[in-house]
């Protein structure tokens, strides 16, 4: 059983990318050290890593223990050639080799966000969403499988950079086993944390089996929400020309408050007539604000029919509670952070899966499906849109303030703690049928379908509470109520002409909701798939794979604001009115029902196996992630631009040499790659008021990138019970042409969340103990491990770019183990360090997602056979 380790937000632990490195259950004889390698299902086929001509980096079971593996972060932000971005729990995105345009929306999960490029799964069905992924904590898990570059062929859309694969543990006929975990640990600053998960495995009969886990993980806060105040004077709308961003960028004329060009004083001069009144969250200041709990069940039952026939079914549920934010404030100080609303999430989710096993004459037959439902209620503080949104003041000043009628304003601009109230609800089924040929062939082949439906129904309120006292010329205070409606058709005495969205109720907004967003957004996927391998002889191999594919995402619903419909047609396809014509919902001329796309991507693999311990390897491999539609498409933009209704696929081709060695009598392994990845129409999202007004999405730019990979695990026969592991990447990338006429995107800069280099190295060294327990060996470790980064930025977006740092980390385990029981000390984040992990500059504020401080804590793992 996997033995339950802390929620932290990150744990220092090196990566294990030397996969089995640890797989012996005691030290081992000299002449016995040799490293286990993980089986893994990269192929949809289960094989040893180690054979397949797959760059795949698989975390096993024990490698999860040692490295305290149990949420998000923990086994992917430790990874080399891997990064994260996002702003917390359920809140993340996943980057492999640095494939990346533009940070994370951070607001609300968004339906118009970009379909994530790198393909998470739960063992067989895929669970990526726009927007955020499915947070799933790593609990019984057997392994997590990390694939390297476009595995499209096989993993389908969204699989453009990558696939991260859970693999939880089965139910199993083998016999009773139980176990419990618990651990606890205490935060440099912050609070405790807790967790217990218990596993129990049944065979109820000869061919029945069930297998269940619960688990309960409390991370304690670390972020601090100090005292603070806020005014509308430091809006975009008054900001000058030449401004010096944060982030060393000039404010441009371009981008010049409405109210600061061509005024001829100063602003301050300019504003003197003005009453600010201040935001103030004194009432809500808090140390140590940002909790996450996460809560939950697996039960799993197995059936074998007969020994050609089985059946696996599994049910889960969870539920994460997050208070805060998990990021910072550099202008304030570490971990510090001033927020005038309190950030809560609610993020629940259930599952069912099901596998069905068998074989029609010679082939082996597999049909898998699931369907997932996830609950998200989100409350987001977006007192930080003050910095960027040039219309903002009109809704929380008096109309003499934003539109004034002498040389200068005049009246009041209310308190700017606006916040967004997001409910989302999401539906998935997914559903493959595919054919194994015999594996034991010269000839084999793995070919199948795939179907899959997404449903994200999203309702976000935009409130502003300084709405509701402003001051117009003719005496009338606030904005009038807004309705949705039925039937798309006007009401007497309603403002605008709503259509009727999926979460909205008859009757007025909430007093203060100045926008509401009500769409349903459906991805639609079908796909017909293969690869087939033929031994050309012993030593060389060729394999070449192709996928058919046909994607529709479609927007029904409206975008509303309190005096007009953004967008919405009579029949409720929320696509791209053209923004010019806001006042006149229903212009939708030209614009496409939906963003659908269809093709073909190719694989093809040559290999070389010149020993039984070194194989070779060359790939050429495609890529794409499904297409979207914009909000304001049809918006003219300089030079005859216009903003496009639907965006289209991103594709990649990857050209990729690789290695994988086992030397000195399989004591010594050494795998890599060496790629380069040309990429085409990367999408991104682009704010450029010299096209538009509003956020949207293009294919903005090409792009190139290349790099070196590699990871090694080294069990010297000299020193009995010595294990010494680690992983590299080095990456370069650029931007070679821009598509878009924005100068927002610049030739030559570098992909986002792509750092020049990653690594990590860590020595595991165990020793037997003279004394006993109950008549039960001892067993010590001792394992030190080291993690380092160098720096990167967050968006290619010039305007929304910030750097991050390079950091380097350490950690360390020191522990005791007998036959059914283990406990151990561990301390991550060793040094202290300020880590930047992620982060964002989206509203023109920095704001740094750290690693967690230094953090100490005790674990105890007890099993049952």
């Amino acid at each position: 059983m996997r033995r339950l380790l802390q929620s932290v937000s990150v744990v220092a632990f090196a990566s294990a990318t030397a996969a089995g490195a640890f797989a012996q259950d005691a030290p081992a004889q000299p002449e016995d050290r040799r490293l286990q390698a993980v089986q893994v299902t990269a192929t949809k086929r289960e094989e040893s890593a180690q054979t397949i001509p797959v760059t795949v980096t698989a975390l096993g079971e024990q490698e999860l223990e040692s490295l305290g593996v149990s949420n998000f972060n923990d086994y992917l932000v430790q990874l080399p050639g891997v990064t994260a971005g996002g702003s917390g729990p359920g809140q993340n995105t996943i980057y492999i080799r640095g494939l990346a345009s533009t940070t994370p929306n951070l607001t609300t999960a968004g339906v118009a966000g970009l379909a994530p490029n790198v393909a998470l799964y739960l063992d067989e069905q895929p669970v990526s969403q726009p927007g955020r992924n499915l947070d799933v904590y790593a609990a019984d898990m057997q392994r997590v499988e990390v694939l390297s570059g476009p595995q499209g062929t096989l993993f389908g859309a969204s699989s453009q950079a990558g696939t991260v694969r859970l693999i939880t543990n089965k139910p199993s006929l083998d016999g009773f086993e139980a176990g419990f975990d618990a651990s606890t640990s205490f935060t440099e600053g912050g609070e405790m944390s807790n967790s217990v998960e218990a596993v129990i495995n049944l065979p109820v009969t000869d061919n029945f089996a069930l297998r269940g886990v619960v688990y309960t993980d409390h991370a304690g806060g670390y972020i601090d929400n100090v005292p603070g105040t806020l005014n509308v004077r430091e809006s975009a709308r008054f900001r000058e020309a030449s401004t010096v961003r944060a982030n060393g960028t000039v404010v441009g004329a371009n981008r010049a408050g409405f109210q600061a060009q061509g005024n001829t004083a100063a602003t301050d001069a300019y504003l003197s007539g003005v009453t600010f009144i201040d935001a103030d969250n004194a009432t809500i200041a808090e140390d140590d604000f940002n909790d996450a709990t996460y809560n939950g069940f697996r039960l799993s039952g197995y059936y074998e029919f007969n020994d050609d026939w089985n059946l696996l079914v599994a049910h889960s549920q969870q539920q994460l509670e997050a208070d805060g934010v998990f990021y910072d404030d550099p202008e304030l100080g570490d971990y510090e952070v001033t927020r005038f609303t309190e950030d809560e999430l609610d993020d629940s989710y259930h599952n069912t899966a099901w596998t069905l096993e068998g074989r029609i004459g010679f082939l082996e037959a597999v049909y898998t499906g699931a369907y997932t439902e996830r609950t998200t209620d989100q409350v987001v503080d977006y007192s930080d849109y003050l910095f960027v949104g040039q219309y903002l003041p009109y809704y929380i000043c008096d109309y003499d303030v934003t539109y004034p009628t002498g040389p200068a304003p005049a009246g009041t601009c209310y308190a700017p703690d606006m916040f967004v109230e997001s409910s989302t609800e999401t539906k998935i089924q997914t559903h493959e049928v595919r054919f194994n040929t015999p594996a034991d062939e010269r000839f084999r082949a793995t070919f199948g379908a795939f179907y899959s439906n997404l449903e994200l129904a999203e309702l976000n309120d935009f409130t502003y509470p300084g709405s509701t006292q402003v001051v117009y010329t003719d005496g009338s205070v606030g904005f009038a109520p807004n309705y949705p409606l039925t039937n798309g058709a006007a009401t007497p005495g309603q403002v605008g002409n709503e259509t009727q969205g999926y979460f909205s109720d008859p009757g007025p907004f909430p007093n203060g909701v100045i926008f509401r967003n009500d769409v349903l957004r459906t991805d639609e996927q079908m796909g017909i798939f293969g690869e087939a391998t033929f031994d050309l002889s012993d030593q060389f191999a060729v394999t070449v794979g192709a996928r058919w594919y046909d994607v529709e995402v479609d927007l029904e619903g409206s975008a509303n604001s309190s005096f007009f419909n953004l967008f919405a047609d009579t029949d409720q396809q929320v696509f791209g009115t053209n923004i010019s014509a806001q006042f006149a919902p229903g212009n939708t001329v030209g614009a496409p029902d939906t963003a659908s796309t269809d093709g073909v991507i190719f694989k093809a693999t040559g290999e070389w196996t010149p020993t039984d311990d070194v194989l070779l390897y060359a790939t050429y491999s495609e890529g794409f992630r499904p297409g979207l539609l914009n909000r304001p498409g049809g918006a003219s933009g300089p030079g005859g631009f216009t903003v496009p209704y639907a965006v289209d696929t991103d594709e990649v081709k990857n050209y990729e040499i690789g290695w994988k060695t086992e030397l000195f009598n399989r004591s010594l392994r050494f795998n890599g790659s060496a790629f380069f990845v040309d990429i085409s129409g990367l999408q991104t999202t682009i704010f450029d008021p010299s096209i538009t007004n509003l956020f949207f999405s293009d294919n903005a730019a090409n792009a190139e990138l290349q790099g070196v990979e590699g990871e090694f695990a080294w069990a010297p026969a000299s020193i009995n019970g010595l294990t010494v592991a680690g992983g590299f990447s080095f990456l370069d990338s650029e931007v070679t042409e821009v598509l878009t006429p924005t100068q927002d995107v610049l030739v030559g800069s570098e992909l986002a969340f792509a750092p020049g280099y990653q690594g990590n190295i860590r020595a595991r060294y165990e020793w037997d103990l003279e004394q006993t327990i109950a008549g039960s060996p001892l067993t010590a470790h001792v394992m030190p491990q080291l993690i380092f980064s160098d720096s990167s930025v967050t968006d290619i977006i010039e305007i929304n770019k910030m750097e991050l740092d390079s950091y380097t980390t350490l950690g360390g385990t020191l522990g005791v183990t007998a036959d059914s029981w283990s406990a151990e000390l561990f301390v991550t984040n060793l040094t202290n360090e300020h880590a930047e992990l992620s982060g964002n500059f989206v509203n023109d504020r920095e704001r740094i997602t750290p690693m967690r401080p230094r953090t100490i804590g005790v674990r105890f793992s007890y099993d049952y056979n």
